[in-house]
Formats: C-alpha cells, structure tokens, sequence
C-alpha cells in the first residue's frame, strides 16, 4: 500500500438502527480503532449523526448523502455546511441507490460532490456499471462516462475519494473476483491520473458484499486502499475484522 494512501475502510449504515445502538456500536469501534492502521469512518443515517459525534472516538464521521443546494427554502435537503457544522469529515454520493431509486444522474452528483468540497467535507463518489452493462461487455465505458461526469473539474487527489461499486455486487451476496476488481481499479487510477493534481493520494475503495471472509484478499490488492462497507458495518466484530485486514 502506498504511503501516500492511509487506507480507508468506511462503513456506510443505509437506513438501519436505531440511536442507542449506534452509540453502543461506535463505542465498540472507538475501543479498538486505536489498534488499527487504517482510518475507520462511519456514516449513519442523518438523524443519528449528532448521538454518533458525541460517542465517537478516533473514528472519522461521515454521511450518506448530501444537498446539491446552498442553506435556504429547500424543505427536507441537508447541507454540506450542515454536515460539516456537525463534525462529518465524509459524505457519499452518487451511491448506486442513489442513482437507482432517486434518478440521480452523474451532473447531480458531480454538484453535491462540489459542494461537499467547498464546505471542507471529502466526497466518497460512486461508481460502477449493472449486471447487464457487465454481460455486454460496457463495464470499462460505463466507468470512463461516470467518472467523467461525477467527478468535479476542480477535485483532486486529496480532496475526493472514489468508491467502485459494482451494482449487481451490492447487497447481493456476489463478490467481483479480485481479476475484475483489480482491472476496475486500474482503470480509475490510470483515468484520474491524468486528471487531477496530487493524484498519488487518490484513495480508491471497493465497495460490494465485503465482508471479514473475503477482505484479506480484497484489500491486498495493488490499487484498492479500502473498502465501502454495507451490511458488514452493522455490527462491530466484522467491521473490525475487515478493518484489520487492511495493512
């Protein structure tokens, strides 16, 4: 693993807990994370973001989504400013259920990932291409149109983080072998390479069904520097266990 790149295991909670258990689950993790030399971040849903800061230790925060707009009339968005006045370092865009189940297309996430930014948060962009787009062999221009477009103009290797997430591996119990993940990840790094400034601290994640069992082997690959956690951040032991995995 390069230097440059402090690998980053994430876990993202999607709509789950309630917020005593998210207090006794990131008081587990903020035990052990010292122990680890990855950085651990969580992003639970919006209305647990305040109870998680207050027990968090060590760990970074983060959250799921984020508003394209400013502070204003805008009934039911969140802000970036909001979600940085919280203490959240993080926010995922562009998630495939984002994208999935509320349109999102790449010029939207490419707005939220801006305002992220400009409000000091790290976005963690999504991408990644359907079973189809994978079985009619679309998968490396479905990724090029992606980070085209969600990608912002002015994002660098610092300020942004880019999560791969196959769409037909999330949640679905199907892993991407390590032959596909790895041609993936190279492929990014070799796009955003020549894009952005500081590109050798680009940390690239693989997000989909990762779990304690399969994330030694995942994380041990040249061009992935963590994961994207679904399910598996849910509970403690197996985080820390994927987390552990990562050197």
């Amino acid at each position: 693993m390069d230097l440059k790149r402090r690998p980053l295991i994430a876990g993202n909670w999607k709509m789950n807990g309630t917020s005593g258990g998210a207090t006794v689950l990131v008081a587990g993790l903020s035990a052990a994370a010292p122990d680890i030399s990855a950085e651990l971040a969580v992003c639970p849903p919006f209305v647990h973001i305040e109870s998680v800061r207050k027990a968090i230790s060590v760990i970074s925060l983060g959250a799921q989504d984020v508003s394209f707009h400013d502070d204003g009339a805008f009934t039911g968005e969140i802000s970036a400013s909001m979600l940085a006045d919280m203490g959240c370092r993080y926010v995922i865009v562009g998630h495939s259920e984002r994208r999935q189940h509320h349109a999102e297309q790449d010029q939207i996430i490419a707005a939220k990932a801006s305002k992220a930014m400009q409000a000091g948060l790290i976005p963690i962009i999504c991408v990644g291409e359907t079973l189809a787009q994978r079985q009619t062999g679309q998968t490396e221009m479905i990724i090029e149109l992606q980070l085209s477009g969600a990608v912002p103009r002015d994002a660098t290797g610092k300020s942004i983080v880019i999560a791969y997430e196959p769409v037909w591996a999330i949640g679905t119990g199907q892993v991407a072998t390590t032959a596909q993940i790895a041609e993936v990840h190279a492929q990014i790094r070799e796009n955003l390479q020549k894009r952005l400034a500081e590109p050798d601290y680009l940390r690239i994640i693989y997000g989909g069904s990762v779990k304690p069992e399969n994330a030694s082997e995942i994380l041990s690959l040249a061009d992935v520097d963590g994961a994207l956690v679904g399910g598996a951040s849910l509970k403690a032991e197996s985080f820390l266990a994927i987390a552990k995995a990562a050197v």
